[in-house]
C-alpha cells in the first residue's frame, strides 16, 4: 500500500510539473513560443539557456532531461563522455555571413587580414562550418582570418557602430544588421554546392538525456511538433509573442523567418543526413568535431 501511494504521488508530481526543455535563446525560441503561451494542449515547460554551459550543466546534473542543443554541440559533448540522444532534428536554415555595405565580398579570399565575429564560442555550428570554409579555400583560421565571440546582441550592436565589418549569424541577428550591411554568403548554399546535398544543414534539434522513460519522450517531442505546427498556422501571432520575448521588432522577425526553416524529422528520418554532416565534417575538419558519434547517440 505504502508503496501505491508513493507511485502515485510521484505520478501526481510528473503531471502537476512536467517536463522541463531547455531552450537557447535566439531563433530556436520562435517554434516553442506557443509552448511557452499555452497555446497548445501541453504540460512541457520551457526554460531558456544563453549559452551551451547552462544546459550542459543542468544536464549533466541530471537537473533536466531534455535540451534543444546544435547538432555538433551535442555531438562533441556525446565524444566527451555526456550521455545524451538526438531525437531529432528541427532547424535546417538559419546561419549567413553578413557584410557591411562598405565592403566589397568576393569569396572567402575577401576575409584574409580581416575580423569575423560569431556568437558565443567555439565549436558552436556556425563556427565549425566557417573553419572548414576557410581552410578549403586555403585559408588558417586564427591566423588570416581571426574569429572573435561575443553574444549576438552585442556583435549585432558592434556592427551597427560600424566596429565589425563581418559576421556570421543566425537569424534573426542577420536581419538586425540589414539597415548597415548585406547577406554576402548563405552557409547553407554553400554546404549544399561543397557537398552536392539538399542546401539545407541539420543544425539544432531536440536531446534527451539517457534512460529517460520513452513515453516521456515522447510527450515532449509531440508538444515540439505541435508548437511548430501552430507557429505555421498562426504565424502572424507567433512573431508577435516572439517580438515580446525576445525584445526584436515583429517586422524584423517576420522578414528573419524568410531565411529560416523549421521543420521538426524525428532522428529515424534524418539519421543518415546527420552522419553525413557529422562525418564530413569530421573528415575536413576534425578540430572542429574530434570524434563522429557511434550508434548511441541516437535515440531508439
Amino acid at each position: 500500500m505504502k508503496k501505491v501511494t508513493i507511485v502515485v504521488l510521484l505520478l501526481t508530481i510528473s503531471i502537476l510539473f512536467g517536463e522541463t526543455l531547455l531552450n537557447p535563446l535566439g531563433p530556436a525560441l520562435i517554434p516553442v513560443v506557443p509552448i511557452m503561451d499555452g497555446k497548445i494542449p501541453t504540460d512541457v515547460k520551457i526554460e531558456i539557456w544563453k549559452n551551451p554551459e547552462e544546459a550542459v550543466a543542468k544536464i549533466v546534473s541530471k537537473e533536466v532531461d531534455f535540451a534543444v542543443l546544435p547538432v555538433t554541440v551535442g555531438a562533441n559533448l556525446y565524444g566527451k563522455g555526456v550521455r545524451i540522444k538526438l531525437v531529432g532534428v528541427h532547424e535546417w536554415k538559419v546561419f549567413y555571413l553578413v557584410a557591411s555595405d562598405d565592403v566589397t565580398f568576393d569569396g572567402w579570399e575577401s576575409l584574409r587580414g580581416q575580423e569575423v565575429y560569431t556568437p558565443h564560442g567555439r565549436g558552436q555550428t556556425v563556427d565549425v562550418l566557417m573553419r572548414y570554409f576557410l581552410s578549403k579555400a586555403g585559408l588558417t583560421p586564427d591566423r588570416d582570418v581571426k574569429i572573435l565571440y561575443a553574444p549576438p546582441q552585442e556583435i549585432v550592436a558592434l556592427f551597427k557602430s560600424g566596429k565589425v565589418k563581418y559576421a556570421a549569424l543566425p537569424e534573426p541577428f542577420v536581419s538586425m544588421c540589414l539597415d548597415r550591411g548585406k547577406v554576402v554568403l548563405d552557409f547553407q548554399k554553400e554546404w549544399g554546392k561543397e557537398l552536392r546535398v539538399p542546401e539545407r544543414i541539420p543544425i539544432a534539434g531536440l536531446f534527451v538525456r539517457e534512460g529517460v522513460a520513452e513515453e516521456t519522450v515522447e510527450k515532449v517531442e509531440k508538444a515540439l511538433v505541435d508548437s511548430i505546427r501552430w507557429m505555421k498556422e498562426n504565424l502572424d501571432e507567433t512573431v508577435q509573442l516572439s517580438s515580446e520575448k525576445l525584445g526584436i521588432p515583429a517586422k524584423i522577425l517576420k522578414s528573419s523567418l524568410e531565411r529560416i526553416e523549421f521543420e521538426y524529422l524525428p532522428v529515424e528520418e534524418c539519421k543518415e543526413e546527420v552522419e553525413a554532416f557529422l562525418n564530413k565534417l569530421n573528415e575536413l575538419y576534425p578540430e572542429g568535431l574530434e570524434k563522429v558519434p557511434d550508434e548511441g547517440f541516437y535515440w531508439k
